[in-house]
């Protein structure tokens, strides 16, 4: 081969940005494999480039036939293992045969002075050459680009890309065009109710890149939750600076997400980071995600104030948390219990994954019965010293019970104790106090009203008790700033 072929390859290798000397070695393994079809061709050979004239020399090698037994032996297993590998990897059988003509051995740690070499280049071989060149390079150029592309895109897994739908009849798959190579969309991974359009813009997660034959494959995502954050981070600067960082997601695609969020600034409020004027800045991020409700949520390393607001729309009454089970009895207003726990489920659950804590969700009169009964245990003595009667607004009686009863002094009470000993069912009492025993019962009652835990906004200072939060034009929520 000319000088000149040869500095045009490696011009090639420039503008392509291929590795230096890849074509010059596939051009030395497709001229050795020529070789080997040229009648009387010995069996072990190699090509090597001389770099003073640029012509390619085909050396043959013998070896002494322990050592060349001992080569093939070797090479024949490596075979059969890359064989046994690609049907392991394709779950197909293979019914390639091998041969000991195909074999390559290798002989880099024989001693030179075992090897002998012989120089047996054809007299036409750079005609060979010549034609061999074109159609080596072209193969060498899309394989090497193909494996570029796979480093590109390998190194980008969990980025959030933007690409274009080229084929969405198909609801199983999903083409969308990156640019440089085309991705799909499973439907394991699209959103229950979103629809793509053909030459609409979708952002989506690379969550996987297959080398194939045909070029990398690269698997996109709508329901991972790095695209939350990602959107946020582009819709917000603060998360992009590093003043705002987002500590938790927890998503349910499609239909509600809760993302928890942390101010590492004085005087930067996260929650009204995210939110934007007027909500624009979650606008955005809803837009995007075709609809899908947003609650942004303050995040407080106390884990009873965390759990608290995470259960955002509804207020909470209460926090009891158990640090060595992470179960946290959360109680709620009666009337907020539907709220607390969501449709299906959704609200206690999505607030779970968020917090990382198992919810229990129960109402104020559920919470004082069952407190009345854990007081008493079931059994004649009594354990607490205070009275059982359960009064109209869902609360026990503050009054320490009387001896031998488990009731006090109240009137209504005693008739309760009474009805109680002459064997009738008082398990759903409930009393209503007369005039002038609210007055007796109003300090403790009020003490006994305030929350236990009373969430805040942005981790400086506290926030209203049982206060809701605000609801943005589209209807996604989050706690007031």
């Amino acid at each position: 081969m000319s000088r000149e072929i040869l500095e045009a390859v490696r011009q090639i290798e420039r503008e392509k940005g291929i590795e230096d000397e890849t074509l010059v070695r596939a051009l030395e393994d497709a001229l050795l494999a020529a070789y080997k079809k040229t009648p009387g061709a010995a069996r072990h050979a190699t090509v090597e480039l001389d770099q003073a004239s640029g012509d390619f020399r085909v050396w043959s090698i013998e070896l002494p036939p322990d050592i060349e037994e001992r080569l093939m032996d070797e090479a024949r297993e490596r075979a059969i293992s890359e064989l046994e590998a690609t049907e392991e990897e394709t779950g197909e059988r293979s019914h390639t045969l091998v041969t000991d003509e195909d074999l390559l051995i290798d002989w880099s740690d024989v001693p030179d002075e075992q090897v002998k070499r012989a120089d047996v280049t054809p007299a036409n071989f750079g005609r060979i050459a010549a034609q061999t060149a074109k159609q080596v390079i072209l193969q060498r150029i899309r394989e090497a680009e193909r494996e570029m592309m796979y480093d590109e895109y390998v190194d980008r897994v969990t980025e959030v890309v933007t690409g274009i739908v080229q084929q969405a009849g198909d609801r199983n798959n999903v083409l969308v065009d990156l640019g440089k190579v085309e991705a799909l969309l499973p439907r394991s991974e699209q959103v229950d109710g979103e629809r793509y359009e053909q030459g609409s813009r979708i952002k989506a997660v690379i969550t996987e890149v297959r080398s194939g034959t045909k070029g990398p494959q690269v698997i996109l995502s709508r329901r991972d939750s790095e695209l939350i954050k990602t959107l946020f981070e582009l819709e917000v600067p603060e998360i992009a600076d590093g003043l705002v960082e987002i500590r938790g997601v927890a998503r349910e695609p499609g239909y509600r997400s809760k993302i928890a969020v942390e101010s590492h600034v004085q005087g930067v409020d996260p929650v009204g980071a995210c939110v934007g004027p007027r909500g624009s800045r979650v606008r955005m991020v809803v837009s995007e995600l075709r609809g899908e409700k947003i609650d942004i949520i303050p995040w407080n390393p106390e884990p009873a104030r965390f759990v608290a607001k995470a259960l955002s729309p509804a207020r909470v009454r209460e926090v009891l948390v158990d640090d060595e089970t992470k179960e946290a009895t959360v109680v709620v207003p009666d009337d907020q219990l539907s709220l607390a726990i969501g449709k299906e489920g959704l609200n206690a659950r999505l607030a779970a994954r968020l917090t990382g804590w198992k919810i229990d969700i129960v109402s104020e009169t559920e919470f004082a019965r069952s407190e009345a009964e854990a007081a008493f245990g079931g059994a004649e003595e009594e354990f607490s010293g205070r009275c059982a009667a359960i009064l109209s607004n869902g609360k026990r009686c503050p009054n320490t019970a009387l001896p031998s009863s488990k009731y006090c002094g109240i009137p209504a009470h005693r008739e309760i104790a009474e009805r109680e000993a002459a064997g009738e069912d008082v398990s759903a009492q409930v009393v209503q106090p007369a005039a002038e025993e609210e007055d007796e019962l109003a300090t403790e009652a009020e003490a006994e009203a305030e929350p236990e835990v009373v969430a805040e906004s942005n981790g400086e200072g506290p926030a209203e008790p049982g206060g809701s939060e605000p609801e943005t034009e589209e209807g996604e929520t989050a706690p007031a700033a």
